[in-house]
């Protein structure tokens, strides 16, 4: 008798997720590569890729309850709790690139990941300083770029909280609020003084939000109970004998030393029965101790006294002193528009706020709104000195400049770096000055016309004279530059799509890698979509850290710069490979070369990404070099979906912004 036969088993499950720093072109690959490598290996594969567009094809419940196996392919912070219990193994994406085969077959043989194991590796490789692009850079340069991702993190999770006090506070006193001889007085027991305890309750909650997030970037979730707790201790000044508190710089010293004491702790090598404990138990209360008990015996009353001595000397300033202190905040809010020295004066301003000192925030608030407000009342004034694309931006700006957002006046800024800029300054450092001149005061961390329209603001009228002088000054000047500056001809419309002819280069001879990337930028700048220098410079950078070769005779350097105008995708077919460090050793021959503006919207990353992938793909790599034309290129480029990407590519250019300065 034939027994039945019994159904063939499917392949084991492996999940896998791709992550890069730059998320455009790496993540793809070794995407493509492992869902490439799956056959081989004996194991089916799902793909979650963490780019620049966001998370794409998140796994399901089912998918991980199913998988065998996890691999984490990254060089950025991915949180692992949700493997606990999977067979789990970690590694930089260029191991998904250039070993596929290998990494799926090693995760079958992995360790399990119990709860600590996730919990611990939540914070990534980058945090722990292990993957290889952070080894090959200085320590202090590491180091000071953690701690100021840290603090943004801390900064942008801080910031709701105390936009909500605010205006709740400010809309309670400007409507409820009664005249006393000490100024407005609400009610007590009315329901206006119910909406002011409420903001103050939110308020009060700026700095352990503040400590919280920033220890919570530095060693993830086992920090972040620790360094809320410890910021409340830093505002909290009778714990260290202190009629003031250490405010908000307190509460980055609490949340730094509680990251780096809880990502100490984390790596004790502990016993397996212990693990499960580790970051639920531990370390928590074991951070909690040290640096909470650091602060009140140690720390707290000299930050306080420090603290308090910068609060009284600004309170102080006089005269010529604030028009200077206003105009360096002003300056620095409008230079970056939303990077790092706007948010750097943007903190210091806000975090006054607490101390009873609104003044600077004043300054901050009227600067933040002249650079948007200003490109829009500029390409209004000289319509016919700016091209369709850059009068579209300079209307966003206006919208976006009366909710406080700079980052709206970056297209125009990416457009004509050189008028724009150095008029941004001009007219950030004039609104500022005159702010802090005439005492404007803002109670809330935001800026812009809608928190005085809102009531957060004292002394209205001279707020309105600050943004109004700000946005004329740099609205004059920017067009006085451009009267003597060779910027964009006015009447040429940027190019629209991402690929043309005029950015591919069949049979190129070059020395090397270097004299590749600089064909392909001149070539681009030639077609007046950027400035060649400066994306060069990025490029070089970038393979600085790693190479961008990804085997198969190709490379894809690519650049994210303030150099570039609209999003730009160049090719090269060498007549003569050159090496490139490629990961397995072969010469190059095809080299894509992408450039894309700092505020680089999201959909044009999308065919990018789809570029990477199909690049892994033998036939597609054997047409470009088959290809008799630069339109026959341009239109294998185009059959992956991006013949009609221009218009939406540039628009995301132009419209795109994090949420100003309310977002870091």
């Amino acid at each position: 008798m034939t027994s039945p036969e019994t159904p063939q088993e499917k392949p084991p499950l492996v999940l896998a997720i791709t992550a890069c720093p730059t998320g455009i072109a790496h993540t793809y690959m070794a995407a493509e590569n492992l869902e490439a490598a799956a056959q081989e290996a004996g194991v089916r594969v799902r793909v979650e890729t963490h780019g620049s567009i966001g998370v794409e094809h998140a796994f399901t419940d089912a998918e991980i309850r199913d998988a065998a196996a996890v691999v984490i392919a990254a060089d950025t912070t991915v949180d692992t709790t949700r493997f606990a219990g999977k067979r789990l193994v970690s590694t930089g994406v260029d191991e998904g690139i250039r070993k596929p085969v290998e990494l799926l077959r090693s995760a079958l043989e992995a360790p399990v990941a119990t709860a600590a194991d996730a919990a611990d590796s939540a914070a990534g490789a980058t945090a722990s300083g292990d993957t290889s692009q952070d080894a090959d850079r200085p320590f202090l340069r590491r180091l000071g770029d953690d701690l100021y991702k840290a603090l943004m993190n801390g900064v942008s999770h801080m910031i709701p909280f105390v936009v909500t006090g605010g205006l709740l506070i400010a809309v309670a006193l400007s409507i409820g609020g009664e005249p006393t001889p000490e100024g407005l007085a609400i009610p007590e027991g009315s329901f206006w003084d119910d909406l002011n305890q409420l903001g103050t309750l939110a308020f009060s909650l700026m700095v352990p939000v503040l400590s919280g997030y920033i220890a919570m970037a530095i060693a993830d979730r086992p920090g972040l109970a620790p360094g809320f707790i410890t910021g409340l201790v830093a505002v909290t000044g009778e714990l260290y004998n202190s009629e003031a508190n250490a405010g908000f710089l307190g509460g980055i010293v609490t949340g730094i030393l509680s990251g780096y004491v809880a990502l100490a702790i984390r790596k004790i090598p502990v016993h397996k029965y212990i693990q499960p404990i580790w970051p639920i138990i531990v370390i928590p209360v074991g951070t909690t101790l040290i640096v909470g008990l650091l602060f009140i015996y140690l720390l707290g009353h000299p930050i306080a006294d420090l603290f308090d001595a910068m609060t009284r000397w600004l309170e102080g300033l006089q005269g010529s002193s604030v028009l200077l202190l206003g105009a360096i905040i002003g300056a620095m809010i409008a230079f970056d528009m939303g990077g790092p020295l706007n948010k750097t004066a943007f903190l210091f301003s806000g975090g006054l706020i607490a101390t009873g000192n609104a003044a600077p925030m004043g300054m901050a608030a009227a600067a933040i709104a002249v650079p948007p407000i200003a490109a829009g009342v500029t390409t209004l004034l000289a319509r016919r000195r700016f091209n369709k694309s850059e009068r579209d931006a300079g209307i966003a700006g206006l919208f976006m400049g009366f909710f406080g957002i700079s980052e709206g006046a970056i297209p125009l800024a990416v457009a004509r770096p050189v008028q724009i800029i150095p008029a941004n300054v001009v007219g950030g450092a004039v609104a500022g000055a005159l702010a802090g001149l005439t005492g404007v005061e803002d109670n809330v961390m935001h800026g812009g016309p809608i928190v005085a329209v809102l009531g957060a603001v004292e002394g209205i009228g001279w707020f309105f004279l600050a943004l109004v002088a700000g946005v004329a000054v740099t609205s004059v000047v920017s067009l006085l530059l451009m009267a003597v500056t060779t910027g964009t001809p006015a009447s040429a419309e940027p190019p629209t799509d991402l690929i043309d002819t005029g950015t591919v280069l069949l049979g190129t001879t070059v020395a090397d890698r270097d004299a590749a990337v600089r064909a392909l930028a001149g070539a681009a700048a030639d077609a007046g979509r950027l400035a060649a220098p400066g994306v060069v410079a990025a490029a070089l950078a970038r393979e600085e850290k790693s190479t961008t070769a990804v085997g198969h005779g190709v490379a894809i350097p690519h650049a994210r710069t303030a150099d570039v105008t609209v999003p730009t995708l160049a090719f090269a077919r060498l007549a003569d490979p050159v090496d490139w460090d490629a990961p397995d050793g072969a010469p190059v021959d095809l080299v894509f070369l992408i450039a894309v503006p700092e505020d680089a919207g999201k959909q044009h990353l999308k065919i990018l990404a789809k570029l990477a992938r199909a690049l892994m793909k033998e036939d597609f790599r054997e047409s470009l070099r088959a290809a008799g034309s630069a339109a026959q290129i341009v239109a294998l480029v185009d059959d992956l979906g991006v013949a009609d990407i221009a218009a939406g590519a540039t628009a995301g250019t132009a419209g795109t912004a994090a949420t100003g300065t309310v977002d870091a």
